[in-house]
């Protein structure tokens, strides 16, 4: 029987608690969907950090279980069928626990596709677009004169910011009443956006109340909290 210790991974980041969810992450607005959730879900996990600085995610080790060199990734021993399942993309991992644990994404049919759908408009736009205003906005790409690269990006940013606030012009959560995994996927982004990338001005997040309250109402939950700052920070 395929055990956790079969796995290259576990060489290099070996498993205290191999009957647990092993966590692979760094606090990103990426990895901490998967903090978040486990969180949320109770379900119990061991985390460990890929450091970005050691080029940890570029390790032989970590590359067996994500050929794409990003975090986050899980290996679970209990998967499915019994079987041990090392997991990469964020998307992914999200709709897997939320199936596993029966939590934080409808049952009705029509609804679970609509949460599908919200959480495919994170990875394929707010992710990506939010990401290049970081660049262009705080990191390398700041240095840059022309400013039309970064322009075009805060651009489309807040198109994808008014969508998000229409939507829940009526809605207290992506999915109305119910906090799912869409909003575990796309509330780190927008929090990330203003407190790490400080482009909050420079998209106009003020005008956006009702995506404001909700990301109020998102980080003053406790397991956002924790699993913001999941793994936690050298000192």
């Amino acid at each position: 029987m395929t055990q956790l210790s079969d796995f290259p991974i576990t060489r290099k980041w070996p498993a205290q608690h191999p009957d647990r969810l092993q966590l692979y992450s760094l606090p990103t607005p990426n990895g901490v969907k998967i903090s978040i959730m486990l969180e949320e879900t109770g379900l119990p996990y061991e985390v460990h950090r890929v450091s970005f600085d050691s080029k940890d995610q570029f390790s032989p080790e970590f590359l067996s279980l994500n050929p794409n060199n990003k975090i986050p990734a899980i290996l679970d021993p209990n998967g499915p069928g019994g079987k041990p399942l090392p997991l990469w993309e964020s998307g992914a991992i999200l709709v897997y626990l939320a199936e596993k644990t029966g939590q934080l994404m409808p049952r009705d049919a029509a609804a679970r596709y609509e949460t599908l759908q919200w959480l495919m408009f994170q990875m394929g736009g707010i992710g990506p677009m939010f990401g290049q205003i970081g660049f262009f906005h705080k990191f390398a790409g700041r240095e840059y004169e022309d400013k039309r690269p970064r322009d075009r990006y805060v651009e489309e940013s807040k198109r994808l910011l008014k969508v998000l606030d229409d939507r829940l012009a009526d809605h207290a959560w992506i999915m109305g009443d119910d906090y799912t995994i869409a909003d575990i996927a796309t509330l780190p982004w927008v929090r990330n956006l203003v407190a790490n990338y400080n482009a909050g001005e420079l998209v106009g997040m003020d005008s956006f109340t009702h995506l404001n309250r909700t990301l109020a109402a998102f980080v003053a939950r406790p397991a956002v909290e924790r699993g913001l700052n999941i793994p936690k920070r050298p000192t």
